[in-house]
Formats: C-alpha cells, structure tokens, sequence
C-alpha cells in the first residue's frame, strides 16, 4: 500500500497520488482564488453558526475566525502562496488554516461540502460584481443626462435604414440610450434578486446530519433567502447564465451605441470630436485618429455573447446534482462580468467628454428631405387625406432630386405645383426648429421634452 501523499481534502480512499498533469488539468486555483475574500467570508458565517448550534465551540470559532482574516490579510499582501496540488481556492485556504491553527482548522467543513461551498462563493462574487456594474451604468446615465441637457436644442438628422428621415435633437438622440440602459439596471436589479439566494447547507446533495441552523447562515451573509432543495442548490447556474444574458443585452447595447460612435467621428459624417485619450493612431499613416474605445467595446460585445452561449451548453446536459463539468462555470461567468464592467466605465468616462459639431449636424439635418412628413402633416391639417398627402410629397421630393433643391429652398410657386392648399405658413414647418417643436409630447424630439426627460432621468437616478 502506497503511503505517498495525496491531496488532503479526500486522499483517504486513494493508494497513489493523482497524476502531475491530470492535478494541473483538473486545478482551479489559477482562476476561482478571485474568490478567496467571499470564500473567507462564507468560513467565518459558517463557523458562526457551527458554533451557535453547539458543533464548534467558542474557543473554536475564534481560532477559525483569527485564522482566516489572517489568511486574508497575506494574500492582500502578495505573500500567500497558491498550491496547484490544493486544486482551489478553498483547499488553499483551508490547509492554510489548518497550518495556522493545528487540528481546529480541519473542523471548519463539518457540516459542508465544496458543492455548496463554491455555489456560495460565486453568489457572494456576484452579488458584488451587480453592484459595482449598476454603479458604472448609474455613472454612464449621468454622463448622457449631462450632455442631453446641453444639447436639448443641437438638430441632427434622425435615421431609419441609416438614411436621413427626420430631423431630430442630439439631445434627444442620447436620451435613447439612457433609455436602453436603464432597463439593462432594471434587469440587473431583477437578476440580483435571485443571485442573492443562499445554497449553503446544501453539503454535497442531500443536507447534513448536524444541527445546522441555515437562516442563521443566511442572515450573517446578507442573503434575501435560503435555498429550498439541496440538490438543486449545488448544481444551480441558472443566476449566472441569467446574469450572463443580462450582460448581453447591454453589451448589445454598448456595441450599437458604439457603432454610432465610430460612424459620427467618420469623416464622412464628421458629427463628433472624440478627445485623443479615448483614441489612438495609425503606425504608418499619420493622419489617423481612430476611435479605438468604441470599437473594441463593440467587438468585446461578441465575447459577452459568447460566454452566455459556453454557460448554456456548459449546464444542458447535465444530470443532478453537482458534476465536475461545473468548474468550467468560473471562466465565462468572470469574463462577462469583467468585461461589462470595465465597458461601462469606458464609456462613462468617454460621454462626457464627446463635443458635438453642432453646424455639421444641423447642415446634414437640412439635406436628404428630413422635413419631408412634416409637409404631409401640414396636407393632413388641411383637410387632404394622408395617402394623397403622402403622394403629393412623393412628388415633390422627386423634384427636389431632379432640381438640387431641399423642401425648404424651394418657392412657394414651385410647391404649389404639387398642391393648391400649400400656403406662406408652410415655411413654418419646413424648417428644422418647427419639425423638431411640433413633436411636443412626452417622448418627442422637441427641446421642451428632451428638458423635461432629462429632469425625470434626474429623479430617477437620485431615487436609487
């Protein structure tokens, strides 16, 4: 019988050690020790608890709870040293613990399992990472507001099939994106709701024999609930591929706004100056100033989807309960939250800093016949049906082609040729100001309403 050392957690049953490449192949430590500061948190809950239920005694716990912030103070500090053949994160600091404190350490895991242990540990990350991304996303919707409101007047060209269609505010157009991410907070907010369910006390599938007193747990660690059934309790992922899906709305999100972004600093659409910090150039033509933050941001999009669709295919096929499959749930959940995060907080420090060119705007505001439906609307108004109106329009665009005139640039006389009910007060509406005033109701382009929305942004901001 081989008396060679093996891995201390489960080594008992085992007469050879695991081979040197399958403990490197099947290690996580290089990945989940991100965890080590959850991991120590959820120790010293459940070491409370063990003791309160008379497993542990007080002596007990304050070694284990002594033991452990110590651990956490050394890796703070960069002298803990992380063993491959310890598999994770938990094992590292459990036999650290146990050198420390002696044979105390070893009595932390009664009642537990690192089937639950772990699902605890990504609950905790998680809980955390919402909260810091919902922070970043507040930050970026300030900086939207900010501009909005300074831009409640600045005219653009608004677009369909990314043809000019009508004129719009650029402060309206922003305001479009406070929208987008103010539901992707709201799903984070729903999402956060179900992360924050406790699995502790689950042990590897079935629960424990000893005296645990759960809500006690759940209490120490601010969960909003305790999970109802054990065995879905280790082997859940749902919260992360949901929290995954969520990222990927708003990634999706980031990658559209970023596709403007890249199109507006164009020099055939010349909209925007972005400052060189967010920028950078070319290594062999000087003249560039490529907008490098948006378009990484969007092709960074492709990676959040990608780590939703891996966590998907990850938990498919498997059976209840927990499975070694699930170590691979570490990766893509961390990348997605990473890169969520340090996506908004480009953007929210890049927003504020964009500066319109508030005259190319309006000279490309003024071409391509974006005042073209207000001329209907004013048909409409005179008693003509919308389909002739729509007609009559029709007509004078293709004159507008045909002659190189805009609505607006040509005579009275000239629009009368379409219709007899056109008058001196169709001027009114032909212009940019009077398209973009008579949409004057909540949602609308008008400089009124952009103020307005930005004033409820405000509010809802200052309510959370």
């Amino acid at each position: 019988m081989s008396t060679e050392k093996t891995n201390q957690s489960w080594g008992g049953r085992f007469s050879e050690p695991v081979d040197a490449f399958v403990a490197r192949f099947t290690a996580s430590v290089d990945f989940d020790k991100r965890l080590y500061r959850h991991d120590i948190m959820g120790s010293i809950a459940h070491a409370t608890m063990l003791a309160q239920a008379g497993v542990l005694s007080d002596a007990e716990r304050d070694a284990i709870e002594t033991g452990l912030r110590q651990i956490q103070a050394e890796i703070e500090a960069g002298t803990f040293e992380w063993r491959v053949d310890l598999e994770d994160v938990h094992m590292n600091i459990e036999a650290r613990l146990t050198d420390r404190i002696g044979v105390t350490g070893k009595k932390l895991h009664t009642g537990r399992s690192r089937n639950d242990q772990v699902a605890t540990d990504i609950r905790l990350w998680l809980r955390d990472e919402i909260d810091l991304i919902l922070g970043e996303i507040t930050r970026l919707q300030q900086g939207l507001l900010e501009q909005a409101e300074r831009e409640a007047d600045t005219l653009m060209p608004g677009f369909t099939h990314l043809q000019t269609a009508q004129p719009v505010t650029f402060g309206h157009h922003l305001l479009a994106w406070f929208e987008m991410l103010a539901r992707d907070y709201e799903r984070l907010v729903d999402c956060r709701k179900r992360v924050n369910r406790m699995p502790l006390g689950s042990a590897a599938l079935a629960g424990t024999t000893y005296p645990i007193r759960r809500e006690l747990t759940c209490e120490l660690l601010g969960f909003d609930a305790v999970g109802g059934n054990s065995l879905d309790g280790v082997s859940d992922r749902d919260f992360a591929i949901e929290f995954c899906a969520a990222a990927s709305l708003a990634m999706m999100h980031l990658s559209r706004f970023s596709e403007e972004l890249v199109l507006w600093t164009s020099a055939q659409f010349q909209f925007i100056d972005l400052p060189d910090r967010f920028c950078t150039g070319s290594s062999i033509m000087p003249q560039k100033k490529n907008p490098d933050v948006p378009e990484l941001v969007r092709g960074k999009a492709g990676r959040v989807f990608g780590d939703l669709a891996g966590l998907l295919v990850l938990m498919k096929g498997q059976p209840l309960a927990y499975n070694k499959d699930n170590q691979e749930d570490k990766e893509p959940l961390f990348d997605a939250a990473d890169t969520l995060r340090d996506s908004l907080r480009a953007f929210a420090d890049m927003i504020p800093a964009i500066k319109p060119r508030r005259d190319v705007m309006r000279e490309a505001a003024r071409r391509g016949f974006s005042t073209a439906t207000d001329l209907a609307d004013y048909l409409v108004r005179k008693g003509l049906p919308f389909r002739d109106c729509h007609e009559i329009v029709g007509h004078a665009v293709k004159y507008g082609v045909e002659s190189g005139k805009d609505l607006a640039e040509m005579s009275l006389d000239e629009l009368r040729r379409f219709s007899d009910q056109i008058g001196e007060d169709v001027y009114a509406v032909l212009t940019l100001e009077g398209s973009v005033n008579a949409r004057d109701h909540i949602g609308g382009t008008a400089p009124a309403q952009v103020r307005a929305a930005v004033a409820r942004g405000k509010a809802l901001l200052a309510a959370r």
